[in-house]
């Protein structure tokens, strides 16, 4: 039986919004129509009548499900460096205090109308929560190892952990410049699929760019205290972007999450070298580490594709993409609501390849319906919450 629901704007996303428009879904949640107020194909339709913004699902581009049990445990502002060795240190708890957690993050997050979620994950441990989630989960196995000896096993290791996750989608990916060797890197090419997509945490603080362009700052401190060796690495006055993109294979699509630091120097050089990129904007867990959020002004002046993500609970008290676009329209007032909520869907599932279902209320697709209430026209307001209708 079809449903039709009205609200004050449905915003399909690849068309304009639609004002007192009228929605109808199927019992599996498919779009079969998106109509304009009178449309005598539904005149004589019952109606459920709603108060506020109808949007698909949202789309978080970038998450740790893995770490939701560090909600709490990390202090806020330390700066990158810190941050990575308090969670490396204390990200051990037994396996029913974490999947207790993820099960619960994942609760909220489906709750808070996410529908689909780019995760990165260390170990299989996630597989199970997934594999039961309404949400759909494309998984980035992480590859670290800035030691150029242990490259090969790490590729191996990485494997070994995705197949946990089959038949749900996954990639290996490398963590990000100052975790992966240029060993590590080029060993991808021949032993990944002209599909796999990269999620590499970039320049997420100013330390990275620091220690590739003169190998100076907090990462010397971070490596040494845990123990991780950068000899084979030499000062190049590059960023740490330029030290990592060029490595690998170019036919993988990539994105790049965070982007606090990253200048418009360093978005001109991926663009010369025509790799097929979205940058993945995770603005309060920027401001949870770094106590600052990237010039989102440049990405936009580049024309670059934009998504938005969470990043996990260790580094966010909420995995709540709604939370991200406020934090976006209170700090760049310039970009409308509509901008930024393409960002938040149709743009994150293309980048997931995904978009066929999701991230649009276009005919033929399940992206799930999501109501924006307590809005101002088409603006959020800071009472704006999520109420999840399908």
């Amino acid at each position: 039986m079809t449903k039709y629901y009205t609200a004050d704007y449905i915003l399909p996303i690849t068309i304009p919004p639609i004002k007192n428009g009228v929605i109808g879904l199927d019992e599996d949640g498919m779009v079969l129509g998106v109509h304009y107020p009178g449309d005598q194909q539904i005149i004589d339709k019952s109606v459920t009548k709603l108060d506020g913004l109808l949007i698909p699902g949202f789309v978080n581009g970038h998450c740790h499900l893995e770490l939701s049990h560090m909600l709490g445990k990390v202090p806020r502002e330390t700066g990158l460096p810190e941050f990575l060795t308090t969670v490396m240190a204390d990200r051990s708890a037994n396996e029913q205090a974490i999947t207790k957690a993820m099960k619960e993050a994942d609760r909220k997050m489906f709750e808070n109308g996410i529908q689909a979620v780019g995760d990165h994950a260390n170990t299989a441990i996630s597989a199970e929560v997934k594999a039961e989630s309404p949400i759909h989960y494309h998984t980035f196995v992480e590859m670290l190892g800035f030691d150029p000896e242990v490259a090969e096993q790490r590729v191996d290791q990485a494997r070994d952990v995705e197949y946990y996750f089959e038949p749900q989608r996954t990639s290996i990916t490398p963590h990000a410049a100052y975790s992966c060797s240029r060993k590590l890197l080029r060993s991808l090419s021949g032993k990944v699929d002209a599909d796999n997509i990269f999620s590499i945490h970039n320049q997420e603080s100013d330390e990275e760019n620091k220690f590739f362009r003169y190998k100076k700052g907090a990462f010397l401190d971070f490596y040494a205290k845990n123990n991780i060796s950068h000899e084979h690495v030499t000062a190049n006055g590059k960023n740490s972007l330029q030290n990592c993109v060029q490595f690998l294979p170019s036919e993988n699509s990539l994105v790049l999450v965070h982007n606090t630091f990253t200048a418009p120097k360093d978005i001109d050089y991926v663009s010369r070298i025509g790799r097929d990129v979205y940058y993945c904007l995770c603005p309060k867990a920027n401001l949870f580490i770094e106590g600052k959020l990237p010039k989102v002004q440049n990405f936009v002046l580049a024309k670059q594709r934009l998504m938005i993500g969470t990043d996990s609970l260790a580094s966010n008290d909420t995995l709540d993409i709604l939370e991200e676009i406020k934090t976006l329209c209170n700090a760049f007032p310039e970009f409308d609501f509509e901008t930024i909520i393409s960002w938040a869907t149709i743009n994150g599932a293309k980048a997931l390849r995904i978009d066929e279902t999701y991230g649009s209320l276009d005919v033929g697709k399940k992206p799930g319906l999501v109501l924006i209430k307590n809005v101002k026209a088409l603006a959020l307001t800071p009472d704006s919450f999520v109420e999840r209708i399908v």
